[in-house]
């Protein structure tokens, strides 16, 4: 199962953080969007049902934890992108999104890192 984008933006924030609260997590979402507590509240509480966080209660704060991994979900939003927009084609991925998006120096320095372990590992 995916998370909608309401729960990868809190997953994202359960990643960086740790267990944290809540409020937190709702100061470092209204940051970026206007959302009330009682909404941020429910997501987490519907991400803990579908088994994306675990809430611990301590004196009168529940304190949520990530359950799933980051590359866990990364890869699988990867893959429906590769099979759904790029008919299979990581290559395909990787080109627009090199075309799309400026690389740094350091980037493209690991890119060629990378590229080199690949040509090893397939001798």
């Amino acid at each position: 199962m995916k998370p909608t984008e309401s729960e990868l933006e809190i997953l994202q924030i359960l990643w960086q953080e740790g267990t944290t609260s809540v409020k937190c997590v709702h100061e470092k979402v209204a940051l970026k969007r206007d959302i009330g507590y009682t909404t941020t509240l429910k997501i987490m509480q519907i991400m803990t049902e579908k088994g994306f966080c675990t809430r611990v209660l301590e004196g009168k704060s529940h304190y949520y934890t990530a359950l799933v991994k980051e590359e866990d979900i990364q890869n699988g939003f990867i893959d429906t992108i590769v099979n759904q927009v790029f008919q299979g084609s990581a290559m395909d991925l990787v080109i627009q999104t090199l075309g799309n998006y400026k690389a740094s120096n350091t980037e493209i320095s690991e890119l060629k890192q990378f590229i080199e372990l690949m040509e090893k590992n397939q001798k």
